[in-house]
């Protein structure tokens, strides 16, 4: 009875910033800047993997997922904001909001999971260096790259369906693109049950990815203590250095966000968190596990260098 009261919401208007008009044009460069770093760094980070004989290795099969993750991810958020920066109708389709809910939540949620994969890897390399072929083989490679998508797209249609089911109130997101936090605040219903369910999907998916990742690094800690050299144990933990940064950078900000006991009360904070995790830490990444990681360096060189010499 109550829902013929409600009107049904065609389109929604991202009010993410729009408080500063000032600021439009300055956020626009910013966004625009960060992203073209973003795409060029993790596209020349895939190409040279995958140019290069001496990095078809599990390690940077994982780690070219990984820029594939933050390219699609960012390029999800980062182009609509900046058409909405140089726009005075900011808004998006009922439709395609949730077409970009459901690309960014999937692909956030891989990364967590690729991120566990990759921990894994390490794990093999460093406490079974004699195994490590066998342990991650070829098929055992594919099926850490494809189970992190699996988790996170079906993770992702469960959100939508909850989500999408809820009678919005309201069509003015306080967000620069369509998130759950901010779009569960324009229920016109008490959407406890559906907060509920997406506060268990993002604790499943952030909580169960971080316990993978601490219970192998506690593993990897204690190998490397039983290393007699000290060049040995330094050499072991620099191949884990630039994951336990990335790690944590990118689980702090979706800690931040996501896993407040009430997220509807604090989306200024989820926006300038989200703002983190959507548009720097993918421009981080590829400066994170290559400036850090001498053969991506030398790799570099060397197709430099044939470049050169062509």
């Amino acid at each position: 009875m109550l829902e013929k009261n409600f009107t049904q919401v065609t389109l929604f208007i991202l009010s993410g910033f729009a408080e500063h008009p000032e600021l439009q044009v300055s956020l626009f460069l910013v966004f625009f800047f960060i992203y073209l770093f973003t795409v060029l760094g993790n596209l020349g980070l895939i190409m040279l993997i995958r140019t290069d004989s001496q990095l078809h290795t599990p390690m940077y099969f994982f780690l070219s997922n990984l820029a594939f993750i933050d390219i699609f991810y960012s390029s999800t958020v980062t182009p609509k904001a900046l058409v909405d920066f140089q726009s005075n109708q900011k808004t998006i389709s009922f439709v395609g909001c949730f077409v970009q809910m459901y690309f960014f939540v999937g692909l956030v949620c891989s990364e967590c999971f690729l991120l566990g994969s990759m921990a894994y890897d390490r794990y093999a390399a460093i406490c079974n260096p004699l195994l490590y072929p066998v342990v991650m083989s070829q098929r055992v490679c594919l099926w850490l790259g494809a189970i992190p998508y699996m988790i996170g797209f079906t993770n992702s249609l469960i959100s939508i369906c909850v989500i999408s089911s809820l009678p919005f109130c309201d069509a003015i997101i306080n967000h620069f693109f369509c998130d759950t936090t901010a779009l569960l605040a324009l229920s016109c219903v008490d959407a406890f049950n559906t907060e509920l369910v997406i506060f268990v999907l993002a604790g499943f998916t952030i909580l169960s990815s971080l316990l993978i990742i601490t219970i192998t690094y506690i593993t990897i800690i204690l190998a490397i203590l039983r290393i007699q050299s000290a060049a040995g144990r330094q050499k072991a933990f620099s191949t884990c250095a630039s994951h336990l940064m990335g790690v944590t950078v990118f689980y702090g900000s979706l800690i931040f966000t996501y896993l407040q006991p009430d997220n509807t009360s604090s989306l200024t904070q989820a926006q300038v968190a989200s703002v983190f995790y959507t548009i720097v830490i993918p421009m981080l990444n590829p400066l994170i596990y290559s400036l850090r990681n001498k053969d991506v360096k030398n790799a570099l060189l060397r197709v430099v260098h044939r470049k050169a010499l062509s």
